[in-house]
């Protein structure tokens, strides 16, 4: 019987990362297109990037973008049921996670997550991250590397190969 091996912190952001990048930003382009541009106001934001690149933080912090929370909300349910579609199809893993050798296991068992975990684990990210991210952290300092997120859902990160 093969021993588990549990993904930490750093495998772990790589693979949020790669996600980021290939399952959050494509669908933040197409929701930004879908709103007509009244999402987010990136004039805002560019204007906001520049006065702290050029050492202005207290006049970039002055005016934070305007956003639309109907849009917001339609995003963050499009990543959402996108991230659980893989979840499903590639049986623990999103792209990020399967580029890594990743995925998400039930942890007493390391079997398939069911729905009601992968719905208690999304929205445990939330939960991760209000906690000033210590729930993400936490994953560095555990040996069963398991973050805030994992515990509410009962699963662990294991690698794959």
């Amino acid at each position: 019987m093969n021993e588990v091996r549990y993904a930490g912190f750093w495998i772990r952001f790589v693979a949020s990362f790669l996600d980021t990048l290939f399952l959050a930003l494509p669908v933040a382009i197409v929701i930004y297109f879908l709103s007509d541009g009244n999402w987010f106001d990136f004039a805002q934001y560019q204007q906001n990037m520049a006065y702290a690149m050029s050492g202005n933080a207290s006049k970039a912090l002055a005016s934070q973008p305007q956003m639309s929370m109907k849009w917001e909300l339609l995003f963050e349910v499009a990543v959402l049921l996108t991230t659980m579609i893989f979840w499903k199809r590639w049986r623990g893993a999103t792209p990020g996670k399967k580029f890594v050798h990743i995925k998400i296991v039930d942890f007493k068992t390391n079997q398939d997550i069911d729905n009601k975990q992968a719905i208690t684990r999304s929205f445990g990210y939330i939960v991760s991250t209000l906690a000033l991210l210590v729930g993400f952290i936490m994953v560095a300092f555990r040996k069963d590397k398991r973050g805030l997120h994992d515990l509410l859902a009962g699963t662990s990160v294991i690698y794959t190969d």
